[in-house]
């Protein structure tokens, strides 16, 4: 496996001066995307291969052992903050557990009947995903993971570091990253993980625009958890839709907090008629949007006007 194979090049890198240890890390980290470009695609067509399946209400599940899990944890776990996406449609194994998530766990990633006993407990089905990562492609967690998905009937996407291997065969839509060999030998944690930490986030992110949950390059669907995420929304209603700060206030206020059904009050609708419009859209907002400049202005709202994006 490349991603194990000793180079000669570093042979002697603890002898260099840190300078020159550095100027080789950072060479391996404009190689990795070099190899995530070259992956690009087949992370297109696994993302449009994930969309209609999603639009059906699946669920990604995410899996990996050590530093490869930690990094498709990581990008499953963002989904819910930035996207607003539903925790009920996310799974996320990890060799180990939780406990893995900070700390080695001996043995973890060569238990493949635990693997399948996970996956069989979340009984995946047609309309799911499982987006599985091993720099390896060889570890037995991940790869009964996919195995077991599979057999389930769910959509498999295998992303690992080495060519041909168990994991990238055995998945519908593999994403080969060929990052080659590390500076220290073994330590997928630099230019396979750097590739794989790339590659979640194209993935992930190209599939939540095509599900609508980005509008005008802002994250509509951000959940204000806190003050900062707050004053996030205000800035981007202010801006979506030309108004001060006081009457989006307002808006975000009789929306219960949600953007989408704001920007749509904002537009001149009431608010039953901005809930059906953004549900008739399937929670896209430039299609609510366009639909509601198609309404007469009585529909859109009865004697109560607001103020229109500018």
């Amino acid at each position: 496996m490349d991603t194990e194979r000793p180079s000669p090049r570093f042979a002697d890198i603890d002898l260099w001066e840190p300078a020159d240890i550095l100027e080789a890390m950072i060479g391996g980290q404009f190689a990795a995307v070099a190899a995530v470009r070259a992956a690009l695609p087949a992370i297109e067509r696994a993302a449009l291969a994930m969309e209609p399946r999603l639009r059906l209400e699946g669920r990604i599940i995410y899996a990996g052992a050590g530093t490869s899990g930690r990094l498709a944890v990581q990008d499953g776990a963002e989904l819910m903050p930035t996207f607003a996406w539903p925790r009920e449609r996310l799974l996320l194994l990890i060799a180990g557990g939780d406990d893995a998530m900070i700390r080695a766990v001996e043995g973890a990633e060569d238990e493949a009947e635990q693997a399948a006993a996970r996956i069989q407990k979340h009984r995946p089905q047609a309309a799911d995903t499982i987006v599985a990562v091993a720099a390896s492609g060889t570890t037995p967690f991940t790869v009964a993971c996919v195995r077991e998905a599979k057999r389930c009937g769910a959509l498999t996407i295998g992303i690992a570091n080495n060519r041909d291997t168990p994991l990238l065969r055995d998945a519908d839509h593999p994403i080969f990253l060929d990052t080659g060999a590390e500076p220290i030998a073994g330590s997928t944690r630099m230019n396979a993980g750097t590739a794989q930490r790339i590659s979640l986030t194209l993935l992930s992110s190209l599939l939540m625009i095509r599900l609508g949950r980005i509008y005008r390059g802002l994250m509509v669907e951000v959940q204000a958890t806190n003050a900062k995420l707050g004053n996030r929304k205000k800035r981007m209603l202010c801006y979506l839709t030309g108004q001060d700060e006081n009457i989006v206030e307002g808006a975000l206020h009789e929306a219960g907090g949600d953007l989408k059904l704001a920007a749509m009050l904002l537009r001149g609708c009431d608010l039953p008629t901005a809930e059906a419009l953004v549900r008739r859209a399937g929670g896209n907002l430039r299609t609510a949007i366009e639909l509601a400049d198609r309404l007469e202005p009585t529909a859109k709202a009865g004697e109560t006007k607001r103020p229109g994006f500018s």
